[in-house]
């Protein structure tokens, strides 16, 4: 009876009608056992098939993921009186194998087995997602259900709205993106136009999204400049703008050292400045335009932190008898991959501390990024008054010096820009 039950799982997984499992009715061979039941499905993770084993036990639930084959395994030794499961704790006398064709019942398994079916009571399998489907910001389609120009454009969806494989961890990075301004965005003011500049846009995939977003899901007047050096994409994005009908939305070429934020730019005055991954005081230099601009958010994902590593190396410099820095952290940059984590904590510290200094209220926080770096830091900085007074001011800019006396540090670039 047993192997018939078990050809009948094996069967209904091979045709893909195979819905659930529940053991049921434990008998244990410990005192203290508290399993009560195990319920079994199907799931996709990573793209691979698993079996997900749900062991309800009287006071918790534990899960736990199997191979096929593992699985099938587990199965058995649970429903084998003779043999026992890998923590001996015993068998279950009772399985129900639910298929979307049939329902089996495997009953009395200790005694005197007994086998029969009967018809579905679920037709329907579960889903076979591991995680809940979570609703994007940026929607695939638009409302009449065709797929969105643009995410076409940049390959990130086929024609039909359908993400590709190569391209999801780039949509889950531009909704998390997304989702992190949308709540600091909607804080800004909407009587007028809001104006965005997107500092070294690159290939515009979170410029287009961000875009899309105000305009289509927040219904904002909006007006985006992608500024980007290289010609190539420059033509490329401003083609697609145009054939995604978004008229407030531009790209010019330039670098965003030289790029000016005038009139001419940008009709009265940038609300937003956004850099992500500006390599090294490239980051530096759009963190200033958005301070001269007096903008009233700024947000930029660092990378490269070059300028700082470089200092520390010199200052903490073992093989030098003029060591311009020796403290109790001085042991940390003996090693490559420390020494560059603290690089770069420090200088996004300095980063906050001098941007305090500008009145702005900081904090940083992580996102998802893309397959070559999992995971960045985002900086974000809000105008505040509060944040202007003078004492205050004083207080950050002391902090700042603290810092660079303590790791010995020259200059800071963003200082040399700000404190000129």
């Amino acid at each position: 009876m047993i192997n018939q039950f078990i050809e009948k799982i094996e069967e209904s997984l091979e045709k893909n009608t195979f819905i659930k499992i529940t053991l049921s009715n434990f008998t244990s061979n410990q005192e203290k056992s508290t399993l009560k039941k195990i319920l079994i499905r199907k799931t996709i993770i990573k793209r691979e098939e698993k079996l997900t084993f749900v062991y309800r036990h009287k006071t918790n639930d534990i899960t736990k993921n199997y191979s096929v084959e593992e699985g099938m395994k587990e199965i058995i030794t649970f429903l084998t009186k003779e043999d026992s499961n890998e923590n001996n704790e015993g068998f279950f006398n009772q399985a129900i194998l639910f298929t979307n064709q049939f329902d089996l019942h495997l009953k009395n398994i200790n005694k005197n087995p007994t086998i029969h079916s009967q018809k579905p009571t679920q037709k329907q399998a579960l889903s076979t997602s591991h995680d809940k489907q979570k609703k994007r910001a940026i929607q695939t389609k638009d409302q009449e259900g065709n797929s969105k120009n643009y995410l076409q454009a940049l390959k990130i969806t086929d024609h039909t709205g359908k993400v590709y494989k190569n391209a999801q961890d780039k949509y889950k990075q531009i909704n998390q993106y997304i989702e992190i301004l949308s709540v600091l965005l909607k804080q800004l003011p909407t009587e007028k136009e809001l104006q965005i500049t997107d500092m070294g846009a690159g290939k515009g995939y979170l410029t287009f999204a961000l875009y899309d977003y105000l305009e289509n899901n927040l219904k904002l007047k909006i007006k985006s400049v992608g500024v980007e050096f290289r010609n190539d994409l420059v033509e490329l994005c401003n083609q697609i703008a145009e054939e995604s009908d978004f008229e407030n939305l531009s790209f010019v070429e330039g670098t965003i050292e030289e790029y000016k934020i005038t009139q001419e730019n940008i009709e009265e005055k940038t609300h937003v400045l956004i850099a992500l991954h500006a390599c090294d005081t490239a980051t530096d230099d759009a963190i200033f335009k958005g301070i001269e601009a007096d903008a009233e958010l700024i947000v930029v994902a660092p990378c490269c932190h070059k300028q700082i590593r470089r200092e520390m190396e010199n200052a903490f410099k073992s093989d030098k008898s003029d060591k311009k820095s020796e403290n109790e952290l001085s042991p940390l940059t003996n090693y490559g991959v420390f020494l560059e984590r603290q690089a770069e904590m420090l200088t996004d510290t300095m980063r906050c501390l001098l941007l305090n200094y500008c009145g702005y209220q900081t904090k940083a926080v992580e996102f998802i990024s893309d397959a070559h770096t999992p995971k960045n830091v985002l900086l974000i900085a809000t105008k505040k008054e509060s944040f202007s007074d003078s004492t205050k001011k004083a207080e950050k800019l002391k902090e700042f010096k603290d810092l660079k006396s303590f790791f010995g540090i020259e200059t800071h670039y963003l200082e040399s820009l700000i404190l000129k």
